[in-house]
């Protein structure tokens, strides 16, 4: 049984449409982020041969095996596949195209037993054999919707597969290849979003603060170009006064729960994270919290007018009376004056800023 194995495909299925009709660097990354979590669902000893665009060949030699066990596979990559995408559209900060339309990517398994062999080049170990190339056919059928579970009758041993949920039902097809026909059976997978559990965003928790100050200023740029510019942890060196570079942490997109490394020109370093964030057209409010959680700094902008919108930035401190009475004395006029300064540098630098595209 050495040279037969399981051969498992999860495929995003949209991929093409999604990369061709939005923001490319953006896609890319949620392809990666969703790749990455496909990978981390691995339960069940998979190995991978490799990453393909938009779906990844798992193979495991051996033994055909237990369908419940392939199954609990499938439903926990499509239920932490579908759980990653929930949050990303209730956390992210961007209105890009690529952002916005995330959620709608789907994911299809397809899952086969055949023979095949595995030869290294280099650190790389591919497969080779008449199933691999019939695994990939089956990619394209006649199946017209998109998340699915394919299962060969060479993997169901000629048996309906049953049992694993009452909402199944299983429908019958075969894939015409050059190697004859392969018949299986699937089913849909959609019903398991039914299933997943609600999403909890994390709440900043301004109850346990108090506010020391607020500052506001008016600029002539569009609400989401200033939202990206301040939002961002990326561009945070190019305006705010004492910051001389920004390392990311975590996250490879704005959202709720990003993480960055503020090095400061004093030589200090400040982790903050994105707290808290709200999007209307015309109102966005974001908040974001140094690590300890001793203060936040909560941004509200506000369109008012064609091509202008206010920006209102207010300090909180986390209530401790000693705390704040010696925050008053030592550093509050020294931080109000900081965060005039960068606000006056904002306005310069929302006339540079370049911004994904769109809607």
């Amino acid at each position: 049984m050495e040279n037969r194995g399981l051969l498992f495909i999860p495929d995003i299925s949209g991929f093409t449409r999604f990369v061709n009709e939005t923001e490319i660097e953006h896609s890319s990354l949620i392809i990666r982020e969703l790749l990455e979590v496909l990978i981390n669902a691995n339960q069940t000893g998979l190995e991978i041969s490799e990453i393909e665009g938009d779906a990844i060949l798992f193979y495991k030699f051996g033994e055909v095996p237990d369908l419940e066990t392939v199954y609990k596979q499938v439903e926990k990559m499509f239920c932490e596949f579908h759980q990653h995408l929930i949050a990303y559209e209730h956390r992210r900060f961007c209105q890009c195209k690529a952002c916005m339309s995330a959620i709608g990517l789907t994911l299809k398994v397809i899952t086969h037993y055949g023979e095949f062999a595995g030869y290294n080049v280099k650190n790389f170990n591919k497969l080779i054999g008449k199933d691999i190339i019939v695994a990939h056919q089956l990619l394209k059928n006649d199946i017209e919707q998109h998340e699915y579970w394919l299962v060969t009758k060479s993997l169901a041993q000629n048996k309906l597969p049953a049992g694993f949920a009452q909402w199944m039902e299983w429908n019958d097809s075969v894939k015409q290849t050059d190697n004859g026909d392969v018949p299986f059976h699937y089913t849909q997978l959609s019903p398991l979003k039914n299933e997943l559990p609600p999403d909890s965003s994390p709440q900043l928790g301004l109850s346990q603060k108090i506010k020391l100050f607020s500052l506001s200023k008016e600029y002539e740029t569009d609400i989401i170009t200033l939202f990206h510019a301040t939002g961002d942890f990326n561009f945070r060196h190019r305006w705010q006064e004492g910051v001389k570079s920004v390392e990311e942490v975590g996250h490879f997109l704005p959202r709720v729960g990003m993480k960055c490394r503020c090095v400061l020109e004093n030589g200090q370093s400040i982790i903050y994270y994105a707290s808290g964030y709200s999007y209307q057209p015309e109102r966005i409010e974001f908040s974001e919290t140094e690590e300890k959680k001793q203060s936040s700094t909560y941004y509200l902008l506000e369109k008012t007018g064609n091509n202008r919108t206010k920006l209102t930035l207010d300090f909180y401190l986390k209530k401790n009376s000693i705390r704040q009475i010696l925050f008053k004395w030592t550093r509050q006029k020294e931080m109000e004056n900081t965060f005039r300064l960068s606000m006056l540098n904002l306005t310069e630098f929302v006339k540079e800023i370049k911004i994904p595209a769109a809607l």
